[in-house]
């Protein structure tokens, strides 16, 4: 009664073998559940006798069963109409659960398991070929049906009256087709769901070997086929830190659309592979919508796969720089801050020796001076831009810089004192607990 699709070998594979990234070699074959316990026929002995007897007849017709049952499904069901079946293979499939099932109405108790274990077969078999579920629920369909027409052809002939009460085992009939059916499509979406998990799993480890540099070069085509993303593109890689990362990826819509991303998430920061195209990482961040309360740092561009590992650690350095929550910080406008963070100890030591006497003084005095070396910085070395950021006199800045020079012995003059100046102000914003 079975109909089912064709070759192992020769329908393209969903679930292929998988690839050493993935470190599974393959997947865990389903157990088939115990069957249910049969229900108990309301049809008499005389009627189940004449059962017997036409499905006895029907094992001797079995070949040419499977011929017409074939000629059906192709008729009825496009997918068996596919180049890529193999003809020979559909048939022997058919004429094999033909078999098993037509004898399961003779024999019950003896052949119940191996008629079981047929189904649970053809379900696993089609899902690891990505054979569709409906396709195969139709043909199985076709086949009972043409196998109950046989039976009351076949009894028919023999006692015409006596085949009218075969209505009275139809249930049993049907109830074991649902049965059937009902198996195929468990042990279907048993191994369906065993490849989705491996797919998923293949997909995360390779993302996670090109971020941290474990990805041979002989893996990149298996990345290109399995993530989109070309050996030779060009891209950036954004590091989101959130609380919350751990339990959710950010959604691929965070990053500007058209840009094709894949994202990993470990240990509270997301790291997101994104393909730029012929745009730099500057667009990139104008399109980068980073969640309220997180942050994100951005790499510059980097060229080919072989780079992403080099993009994941300048994105996590710019990441280090602390952008304002719901910002993100791209790397190529903040080297300062990243040098910095990038040898903490020397950073500290340049802060102690510019800004040791200012850090020594009381809060408020100290808090103030180093806010007017930052305004003084950002306005370019102007003591009159400075003012206005800070809302007072240009003089009352000019008095500020002297003191500092009076403390540390230091001349804003010097470019170099300037240039140390600005290293140690974001070593001590950056590094200061």
């Amino acid at each position: 009664m079975h109909p089912v699709t064709g070759s192992r070998a020769s329908v393209p594979a969903k679930g292929r073998a998988v690839p050493r990234l993935s470190a599974d070699r393959g997947r865990t074959p389903p157990r088939m559940p115990a069957a249910r316990p049969p229900i108990r026929s309301r049809a008499d002995a005389e009627t189940v006798a004449l059962l017997h007897r036409a499905a006895r007849v029907l094992i001797e017709e079995v070949p040419r069963l499977a011929d017409r049952i074939v000629a059906l499904m192709k008729e009825r069901e496009p997918a068996y109409r596919s180049p890529s079946l193999d003809p020979h293979e559909v048939w022997r499939e058919v004429h094999d659960s033909l078999s098993n099932n037509v004898r399961s109405l003779v024999h019950p108790k003896e052949t119940r398991e191996s008629a079981r274990s047929c189904a649970w077969r053809i379900g696993t078999d089609r899902a690891a070929q990505g054979f569709p579920l409906d396709a195969l629920l139709h043909a199985y369909r076709i086949g009972c049906t043409v196998v109950w027409e046989q039976l009351l052809e076949t009894a028919s002939k023999e006692d015409p009256l006596g085949a009218q009460s075969l209505v009275h085992v139809a249930a049993d009939v049907w109830n074991f087709v649902d049965e059937h059916c009902t198996l195929v499509a468990t042990a279907y979406q048993e191994v369906e769901r065993q490849l989705s998990w491996h797919r998923e799993n293949r997909y995360r480890i390779i993302v996670a070997a090109l971020l941290d540099g474990t990805a041979r070069v002989s893996d990149f085509p298996e990345a290109e086929e399995a993530l989109g993303l070309p050996e030779q593109g060009r891209y950036a890689v954004v590091a989101l830190e959130d609380t919350d990362a751990s339990s959710r990826a950010p959604h691929p819509a965070t990053v500007g659309a058209g840009l094709r991303t894949v994202w990993h998430t470990a240990e509270g920061t997301a790291h997101a592979i994104v393909l730029l195209g012929d745009d730099g990482a500057e667009h990139l961040v104008r399109g980068l919508e980073v969640p309220p309360g997180a942050r994100a740092g951005v790499s510059p561009a980097v060229s080919g796969l072989a780079a992403v590992n080099t993009a994941r650690r300048l994105a996590d350095t710019a990441l280090r720089t602390r952008p304002a929550a719901g910002q993100a910080a791209l790397l190529d406008e903040r080297y300062p801050e990243a040098l910095v963070v990038s040898c903490p100890d020397l950073g500290s030591a340049l802060a102690d020796r510019m800004l040791g006497p200012v850090l020594a003084l009381e809060s408020a005095d100290r808090e103030l001076l180093l806010t007017t070396l930052a305004a003084w910085l950002d306005g370019g070395g102007s003591a009159r831009r400075a003012g206005e950021l800070l809302f007072c006199h240009r003089n009352t800045v000019l008095n500020r810089l002297r003191r500092y020079e009076q403390l540390t012995g230091r001349c804003l003059d010097h470019p170099r004192e300037v240039m140390e100046l600005s290293l140690a102000l974001s070593a001590h914003r950056l590094l200061t607990p």
